[in-house]
């Protein structure tokens, strides 16, 4: 059990330089060029409607503000380093910037719509003299599932650069139960190097975030607010300026790395930040601050495994989800309350869309972990929705169910209605 919890953290939660989605074009690009020995002289890629959604207006770390598809597939292609994978441009030349532009007025990259139902699917093919590669990404962001060269599939490729859904660990066993046991229990040096890096990574930005503008500027804005008297020094306040000040930065061409959860760098923030925070302010012990993190990250794992990795259905949502039971799990609320706490801020929240990553993420991470906090302190007053209010179910689980039936079936005509609509303008 205990080597299925770790396979679980090592896999979902992992650093990220830039919005997944385009480092995940910059990886393909940059495997092709791997693979063929030299830059292609042309690039194909298809790509799924819900890449194209979060590819559109986020802006591409280390390449000077550049946005979209096809700079994503030629940063990586000429710049990039795929054995770092989501690293893959954290240490790009800005000197050679003008390649990349120049390979982009050139029409080098065409990108295209692929068909089907898989909401993280990408298929590259890269041309080089006589030679072509194409690969094959779906389901996970680095999650190779076919290299072809000139026909015919190759072989002998090392794990890491070939492999499938069968190969990440099943997370149906999970419950918020067995979840709330664990991080009272679990063995702290077991979590520790892992959550010492979210630490790190995801304070970092924030604290980037805080001190620069990036985009919107929800963070650093509400933080100002507060010395300016125009929000209240609380606890709820500090905890959604420092969250949302992450998101600032990453979704605006900040080339500081994060430590990612369930395949988003918002979804790792969101699930981190608000509970550093609240530790640092309570003055926690630095165990308690491992677990709460603990507790925060395996719940959002939980609840985004039954949304899906790519869906109309916003990820902070979920990451609201473990911060409002790790609030109250720190806070020694019992484990109804915690369940409650859980149950009110998904009941409240999960008509929040995702329209592509971009500056709205931070507000979006601002109310989900706003509505968190609110959804802890009511449950800790005793207060929450009953079974049968919408789409509350007779227990956490079943509400968690619920949530999976109204992402994959409730809002996959609202998926390609925003993509029309983001398209179009």
């Amino acid at each position: 059990m205990i080597d299925k919890i770790l396979n679980i953290l090592n896999e979902e939660i992992v650093p990220a330089e830039g919005c997944t989605e385009p480092i995940a074009l910059s990886y393909i690009g940059s495997k092709l060029t791997s693979i063929l020995g030299k830059v292609p002289e042309k690039i194909n890629i298809a790509l799924s409607g819900n890449l194209i959604k979060n590819v559109k207006s986020v802006k591409i770390p280390n390449s000077n503000g550049m946005v979209g598809i096809e700079a994503a597939v030629a940063l990586g292609a000429i710049l990039g380093d795929s054995t770092k994978e989501l690293m893959v441009i954290s240490n790009v030349d800005k000197s050679r910037l003008n390649e990349v532009k120049e390979y982009l007025d050139n029409k080098k990259v065409v990108a295209t719509k692929i068909g089907g139902d898989v909401k993280l699917h990408m298929r590259a093919t890269g041309f080089l003299g006589e030679d072509t590669v194409t690969i094959e990404i779906k389901d996970y962001h680095t999650n190779i599932v076919k290299i072809e060269k000139n026909g015919e599939v190759l072989k002998g490729l090392s794990c890491d650069e070939v492999t499938n859904n069968d190969t990440m660990t099943d997370k149906s066993f999970l419950t918020i139960e067995l979840i709330h046991d664990l991080a009272k229990t679990i063995d702290l040096s077991l979590i520790s190097p892992i959550f010492e890096k979210v630490i790190n990574y995801n304070s970092a930005i924030a604290k980037e975030g805080l001190k620069n503008d990036y985009g919107i500027g929800m963070g650093k804005s509400l933080y100002e607010g507060m010395q300016e008297g125009i929000y209240g020094k609380d606890l709820k306040n500090k905890i959604v300026s420092f969250a949302s000040a992450g998101s600032d930065a990453r979704m605006n061409g900040c080339s500081m790395p994060v430590m990612t959860t369930s395949g988003s760098g918002n979804q790792g923030m969101s699930a981190s930040l608000p509970i550093i925070k609240y530790c640092e302010e309570k003055n926690l012990t630095h165990e308690q601050l491992i677990r709460g993190l603990f507790f925060s990250h395996l719940t959002t794992i939980h609840i985004k495994s039954n949304v899906g990795r790519l869906s109309a259905y916003c990820g902070v949502v979920c990451a609201g989800g473990g911060v409002a039971g790790a609030l109250a799990f720190l806070d020694g609320l019992s484990l109804d309350r915690i369940d409650a706490a859980i149950e009110t801020t998904l009941a409240t929240l999960s008509g929040m869309l995702c329209d592509g990553a971009k500056s709205s993420c931070a507000t979006k991470i601002a109310s989900s972990v706003g509505m968190a906090f609110d959804s802890y302190y009511l449950s800790k007053k005793k207060k929450n929705f009953e079974y049968g209010e919408g789409i509350v179910g007779k227990n956490v689980e079943a509400t968690l169910a619920n949530i999976k039936v109204l992402a994959h079936e409730g809002l996959r005509k609202t998926d390609e209605v925003v993509l029309e609509i983001m398209l179009n303008n």
